[in-house]
């Protein structure tokens, strides 16, 4: 079945991704300057900062391989329209896995590829697009991009101008002596300072007081706060490595954080973590995850931390065509699903491939691939597919989607708010809140400040812009 008004020949390949000229300057493996050691779990000291470890004096890289603003997938370019048109449909994570299928989601606009308007049809066939609502107040609408996203303002955190580390270090020092703590001088310098901003500050701090500044800042905060403090202190790749090494750590395994880690990042971003991870905690992620996983969900693991993903921005239509028909008979047209073809094709095609496929299986299939691995798959290798589909589909909606789930109902997934709000802080986190907006016709700011307190809640407020 074909959907009236769709595109005939797919979306376009979206320019500016990598960005130009972007090489990482990762350093070779052994030789990564982070401290060595790992904050325990229980709050032990913060690992010791080598004495002048700052960008420009040899130390911590800039943050970990981020692409530059506006060549991150899914980013808008400046002037432009944004480059991911489509939302994936799904509840995402959460929710149990295996819960209700992937309708309820806002739809984009009519948009012209070349040709007249094009429509996106909506996920699941059902008849005449129309979808059963799953949001408060009816389903919500796609309305056109703000022009805040189109000018390519993604990070809610940037550098600061006129920076002065030593002066910072001087208002940290001075927020922290004597009786109490001035934590809003320490909320104003850590919320308005870029990552790699923080780090000539640590080392600042260090040079002339001769002491650890998160040592001091550990012995001063203490539960959410301290967690967010340190989480912004970390350098970006040290921050993933460091937690999947949590996730993995001690009884258990948190499933959903290696998930939303190895299945986000871009090449370049895994290889710097799977370094890291071997050089900080000398263990190989690769072996960690097999003791760890186990079935298809630990080989579609395996296959995301080897960074090897296509990254060729231009779509092959034939390709898209014969893997949808693949993808088909591998589930939905057999008895019984072949799970190593979903797992080749979803972890080696470039993303702008993955979405010319999933048009092509909408057609073909007259139900969307999102719905079809619902329908074939269960647990968390379900969730890992379907998080591949949703960033293939638009990155910022399957965040924004991760932390309405950290905050809904009783109680609050902290560590998820923290790790989303810190990590996506200079990348995208404005197409977050937008996207946020869209979805669940409340702001994100608005849910933060009904799910924290304190301090806590004004530091994460001031690093979301609210």
């Amino acid at each position: 079945m074909s959907y009236p008004g769709y595109p005939p020949t797919g979306y376009p390949p979206f320019p500016g991704y990598p960005p130009a000229g972007q090489e990482s300057s990762f350093p070779p493996s052994g030789q990564y300057p982070y401290p060595s050691g790992f904050p325990p779990m229980g709050g032990g000291a913060y690992p010791q900062v080598p004495s002048g470890s700052y960008p420009g004096a040899g130390g911590y890289p800039a943050p970990g391989g981020y692409p530059a603003p506006g060549g991150y997938p899914g980013a808008p370019q400046p002037g432009g329209a944004p480059s991911y048109p489509g939302v994936p449909p799904g509840h995402g994570f959460g929710v149990p896995p295996g819960g209700a299928g992937f309708s309820g989601y806002p739809q984009p606009p009519s948009q012209s590829y070349g040709g007249g308007p094009a429509q996106v049809p909506l996920p699941g066939g059902f008849p005449g697009g129309q979808m059963p609502s799953q949001y408060p107040g009816g389903q919500p609408t796609y309305p056109s991009q703000p022009t805040t996203m189109i000018q390519g303002t993604q990070g809610t955190i940037r550098p600061a101008a006129n920076f002065d580390a030593m002066r910072d270090a001087e208002i940290l020092r001075k927020a922290m002596k004597g009786f109490g703590t001035d934590e809003q001088a320490i909320v104003d310098v850590v919320a308005n300072r870029s990552n790699d901003q923080r780090q000539k500050i640590k080392a600042a701090f260090k040079t002339s007081y001769g002491k650890d500044l998160i040592k001091d800042l550990k012995s001063e905060l203490s539960g959410n706060m301290e967690e967010l403090i340190l989480a912004l202190f970390m350098p970006p790749t040290y921050y993933d490595a460091w937690s999947l090494r949590k996730a993995m750590q001690g009884a258990g395994t948190q499933e959903r954080v290696l998930i939303e880690i190895l299945c986000t990042r871009t090449n370049q971003e895994i290889q710097e973590i799977v370094r890291c991870y071997q050089s900080e905690f000398g263990r190989d992620l690769e072996k960690d995850i097999r003791s760890d996983t186990s079935g298809h969900f630990e080989r579609l693991l395996v296959s995301m931390c080897q960074g090897n993903r296509d990254e060729n921005q231009s779509v092959n239509h034939q390709m898209a065509q014969e893997d949808a028909q693949r993808l088909y008979q591998a589930g939905e047209g057999r008895l019984g699903t072949d799970e190593s073809c979903f797992n080749m094709i979803l972890a080696t095609r470039s993303f702008p491939q993955l979405r010319a496929t999933m048009e092509a299986y909408s057609r073909m299939a007259n139900r969307d691939l999102l719905s079809s691995v619902s329908r074939e798959f269960s647990g968390y290798v379900e969730s890992g597919l379907k998080t591949i589909l949703q960033c293939a589909l638009n990155r910022p909606a399957f965040f924004a989607e991760r932390l309405y789930y950290a905050m809904k109902g009783a109680g609050t997934d902290d560590s998820t708010l923290v790790r989303i709000v810190v990590t996506r802080s200079e990348i995208d986190l404005v197409q977050i809140k937008q996207m946020f907006t869209q979805m669940y016709q409340k702001t994100l700011g608005t849910m933060i400040a009904g799910d924290t307190s304190g301090d806590y809640r004004r530091l994460l407020l001031a690093i979301v812009g609210q």
